[in-house]
C-alpha cells in the first residue's frame, strides 16, 4: 500500500500527515452546508447569514497568507499545532457563548478569528511536501493533498451531519466537529515530520517580517504570480459560495427559492462534489505530470466549472426535484474543481529563491476564495438574485481561462511550446531512482 502512494511522489514520512489533514478538515467543514440556513432559520436575514461565511473566509486568507512564510521560519508542525488548538478553542467559545447569546456582531466575531486556525494547519503541511517532494512529483502529490482535504470537508464533512442532524438537530450536529479536530491535531503532533531546513533560524525580527510581507509584495513585483493568484481565488468560488446560496435556493421560498429538497438532502447532493474530487484531485495531478499543466485546468478547469456555476441553477428548473439530475451537476463541478493542482507547483517555479513567499501567495489565493466566493452572494444576492450569481461565478471562470493562456511554465520533462521531451532509457531509470 505504501508502494502505491509512494507511485505518486508521496514519500512514507509524509503519509500519515496527509490522513490528520483529511481528519482534521472533517471537523472544520461539519457546519459548511447548512450554516445559512441555520441562521437563516434563527431570524437573521440572508445577507447575514452569508456576511458570516464571507468575513471567516477573510480571516481564513489571513491565515493563509502566514501560513507558508511561519512555517519556513518556525516549522511547519509548530505552526499545524498552533493553528490547530486555536481553532478547537474558538470553536468552543463559537458553540458554548456566542450561537446561544443570538447577538449578531459577538457571534461573526468569534466565528471570523476561528477562520485563522486553518488555513496554518493546512497549508504550513503544504511547506512540507515543497520540501520533501520533488518539482516533477508535486503536481501529484498536491493533488492528493486536495484528495484529502476533499475528503474532510466535503465527503465526510457534508455526510456525517446529514446522517447526525434528523436525530440531534442542527446546534448540536455542531458538537461532533470536535472529535475530528482533536484527532486530527493529535496525529499532527505524533506523526508529522520537521521541516528539512528551518530558515527563520539567525535571523532578526526585522528580517522575519520582511519575509512574512513578501508573501503579498511578491503578487505585486512578479506578474505570473498574481496571474497564478486571481485563478486560485477564482478556482474554488462555487465550493464557498454555493454552500451559502444554494440552501436558500433548494430548501426554502426565501430570497427566490424554490423548496424543492430537505436540508439533508442537499447536504447529500452537495457530497458528491466532493466525493468526485477523490478521484479527479489524485487524476488531474498525475495527468498534468505527464501531459501538461496548463491546458488541462483552462478547459477541464476553467470551463466545466463555467457550466457548472449556471447548471446548478437551471437543472432545478428544468427536472424539478430530481436528485440524480443534480448529482450529475455535482459530478460536474467536482471534475472543474480538481483541474488547478498545478499552480502551486508553477507559482514555486516563477519565483526561483522565494520559494516561502510563492507559497505563501497561494495560500493567500486559497484563502480568499473562501472570502469571494460568499462575498459575491452576500453583495449581490439582493440586487440581482440568485440567478444573477451563478451567471457571475460563470463569467469569472470564463475570465480564468483567458489568463490561463499567459502562462507558459518550464514544466520539467517539456519543451518551451508544452511538448513532452522523449526520454532515453537511462534518463527514466535515473528519475525512477531520484522519485
Amino acid at each position: 500500500m505504501i508502494r502505491f502512494f509512494e507511485k505518486f511522489g508521496i514519500p512514507r514520512v509524509l503519509l500519515l500527515g496527509f490522513l490528520a489533514v483529511a481528519i482534521f478538515m472533517t471537523g472544520d467543514g461539519f457546519e459548511l452546508t447548512f450554516l445559512s440556513k441555520y441562521m437563516v432559520d434563527q431570524g437573521f436575514t440572508a445577507a447575514q447569514a452569508s456576511g458570516l461565511v464571507t468575513v471567516y473566509g477573510l480571516f481564513a486568507a489571513l491565515g493563509g497568507w502566514t501560513a507558508g512564510v511561519l512555517a519556513e521560519m518556525f516549522g511547519a508542525r509548530r505552526v499545524m499545532m498552533f493553528g490547530a488548538c486555536w481553532w478547537i478553542a474558538v470553536h468552543l467559545v463559537f458553540l458554548g457563548l456566542a450561537l446561544p447569546s443570538g447577538i449578531y456582531p459577538f457571534i461573526l466575531a468569534v466565528y471570523a478569528v476561528r477562520g485563522i486556525g486553518y488555513p496554518l494547519f493546512i497549508y504550513s503541511f503544504v511547506v512540507l511536501m515543497a520540501q520533501y517532494i520533488t518539482p516533477a512529483r508535486l503536481a501529484s502529490a498536491t493533488g492528493f493533498f486536495w484528495t484529502c482535504f476533499s475528503l474532510g470537508i466535503g465527503v465526510f464533512g457534508a455526510y456525517l451531519p446529514s446522517f447526525i442532524m434528523p436525530h440531534f438537530g442542527e446546534y448540536r450536529t455542531f458538537w461532533f466537529a470536535l472529535p475530528f479536530s482533536i484527532v486530527g491535531t493529535i496525529m499532527c503532533f505524533l506523526f508529522v515530520p520537521k521541516n528539512k531546513v528551518v530558515k527563520g533560524e539567525g535571523l532578526s525580527t526585522k528580517e522575519k517580517l520582511k519575509e512574512l510581507t513578501d508573501g503579498a509584495t511578491i503578487l505585486f513585483t512578479n506578474r505570473k504570480i498574481a496571474i497564478c493568484a486571481i485563478i486560485r481565488i477564482i478556482n474554488n468560488l462555487l465550493l464557498y459560495g454555493f454552500p451559502v446560496i444554494m440552501p436558500l435556493y433548494l430548501c426554502t421560498t426565501k430570497y427566490g427559492g424554490i423548496n424543492i429538497f430537505k436540508t439533508e438532502e442537499w447536504m447529500r447532493i452537495w457530497g458528491f462534489v466532493f466525493v468526485v474530487t477523490l478521484i479527479f484531485n489524485t487524476f488531474w495531478g498525475w495527468f498534468m505530470d505527464r501531459f501538461g499543466w496548463v491546458w488541462p485546468m483552462r478547459w477541464f478547469g476553467c470551463g466545466v466549472l463555467a457550466v457548472g456555476s449556471v447548471a446548478f441553477y437551471y437543472i432545478p428548473q428544468w427536472f424539478g426535484a430530481n436528485a440524480l439530475m443534480m448529482i450529475i451537476a455535482s459530478i460536474i463541478v467536482g471534475i472543474g474543481t480538481c483541474a488547478f493542482s498545478c499552480l502551486p507547483t508553477i507559482m514555486t517555479l516563477e519565483a526561483p529563491g522565494k520559494q516561502g513567499a510563492a507559497l505563501s501567495a497561494y495560500n493567500l489565493a486559497a484563502g480568499l476564495t473562501t472570502f469571494v466566493g460568499p462575498g459575491i452572494a452576500t453583495v449581490l444576492l439582493p440586487s440581482i438574485g440568485i440567478e444573477g450569481i451563478c451567471w457571475t461565478y460563470a463569467a469569472l471562470y470564463v475570465v480564468a481561462l483567458l489568463l490561463t493562456c499567459t502562462l507558459h511554465p518550464k514544466q520539467p520533462g517539456f519543451d518551451e511550446k508544452g511538448h513532452r521531451i522523449k526520454e532515453t532509457k537511462t534518463e527514466t531509470a535515473e528519475s525512477a531512482i531520484a522519485a
